[in-house]
């Protein structure tokens, strides 16, 4: 009999525990931070909050039928943000599989840190961010987090995103907001930039930097009743001595309750060829030394919410390359254009942040017969991913 009470007490325990386990992971939310749920402390203070930012998955990729399969964590950054008064904040993001070396950088850090600066609320209307952010380019897919992009259209990829130098906000109204920026325009030195080297002969091209490699940006964000939003930039970008780039993006964002859409239109005109896909096409051996170069993308992509736990998305890229001005041995015109195509599920198990995704993205490339005649030819990439995105709140 006593065997028989000592079991039921037993049993009624571990139902006990099992009972308060399940009600705490129902309560479990993925923004909860980690020393929350390890120490059952609730975190009092918003003047350090820390995240591990993750894109992982496997990848099967095709060209001209399988290549290969394999697992990737595209992207692993660490991030550090917090308000330590009602007026001072700071921000700091590094990418953790990215080379630390600052060797040689003009602003004394590595490429691998995105941000790294403070922010400071004058008043209601201007604030000011001193440090090294985001360049205000404009575009919904440019102002997102990246693990959340997929796939990013060519002119973003090789674009250099993160620099150095002091942001000035105004908010017009509260919902409509704009900055003006004033970078560096450039992390690494000119010559290292533009890969300019030595020609056959020994001589160098007739480039030299100007004395203020500086990136000024205009950057409009409007919100119109939740609606409809905006990001739309203007650009001026120093690359050398009386030799400028000029980037204008216009990004527009239609919200529906399950419905979400937007499209991105960037326009970039190069003195130099800093994108550098021209100078791939055209075959300089010497740098990025190809003049007068025109890059378009369009970007679109429709998000359907269809179940409170299930996302579905396509998304669309379109893109140019061209030569505005003849020179020596270039024609002038297109010489590329190029499609991306991507569809994907995702789902979000805690119906915000953390979820896994299977998707699939296409890349066509096809040149026109200027770029034939040096022996460009068409092909096309496909991969389908299966794989996990998570912000995890760790503090």
């Amino acid at each position: 009999m006593k065997r028989l009470v000592f079991m039921l007490l037993l049993a009624g325990s571990i139902q006990g525990v099992y009972a308060q386990n399940t009600e705490k992971k129902e309560k479990f939310s993925p923004n909860t931070p980690l020393f929350e749920e390890l120490t059952d402390v609730k975190k009092k203070t918003d003047k350090f909050n820390l995240f591990l930012n993750m894109q992982g998955s496997f990848d099967a990729h095709f060209r001209d039928g399988f290549q290969e399969g394999d697992f990737n964590m595209h992207q692993l950054r660490i991030e550090a943000k917090g308000n330590i008064n009602n007026w001072l904040s700071y921000r700091y993001r590094q990418r953790l599989n990215r080379s630390n070396d600052a060797n040689g950088m003009i602003d004394n850090l590595p490429t691998s840190i995105d941000w790294a600066g403070i922010n400071i609320k004058l008043n209601d209307q201007f604030s000011l961010f001193a440090g090294k952010q985001c360049t205000a380019y404009g575009g919904f897919e440019f102002d997102l987090n990246p693990i959340d992009v997929y796939e990013y259209c060519d002119m973003i990829e090789n674009m250099s995103n993160f620099m150095t130098g002091l942001n000035v906000g105004y908010n017009i109204t509260p919902d409509q907001q704009l900055n003006l920026q004033v970078l560096n325009s450039r992390n690494n030195s000119f010559e290292k930039t533009y890969g300019i080297t030595e020609d056959s002969e020994g001589k160098l091209p007739d480039l030299k930097s100007g004395k203020m490699p500086l990136v000024y940006t205009l950057n409009w964000n409007g919100n119109f009743n939740n609606v409809f939003k905006t990001r739309w930039s203007a650009s001026l970008l120093n690359e050398a001595s009386s030799k400028n780039l000029y980037y204008y993006a216009m990004g527009n964002e239609l919200n529906l309750g399950k419905w979400n859409a937007f499209v991105d239109f960037m326009y970039s005109q190069e003195a130099i060829d800093r994108t550098g896909i021209i100078t791939s096409i055209v075959g300089r051996p010497n740098g990025h030394n190809t003049f007068n170069t025109d890059y378009l993308s369009v970007v679109a992509k429709c998000n359907y919410r269809f179940l409170p736990k299930w996302n579905a998305f396509v998304k669309g890229m379109y893109e140019t390359a061209s030569v505005r001005k003849a020179g020596e041995d270039i024609e002038k015109g297109n010489y590329r254009t190029s499609w991306g195509y991507l569809a994907g599920i995702e789902f979000y198990p805690m119906e915000t942040n953390l979820h896994f995704f299977v998707t699939y993205v296409g890349r066509s490339y096809n040149f026109t017969s200027r770029a034939k005649v040096l022996g460009q030819e068409n092909y096309s990439t496909n991969r389908i991913s299966v794989g996990f995105i998570w912000q995890m709140p760790i503090f």
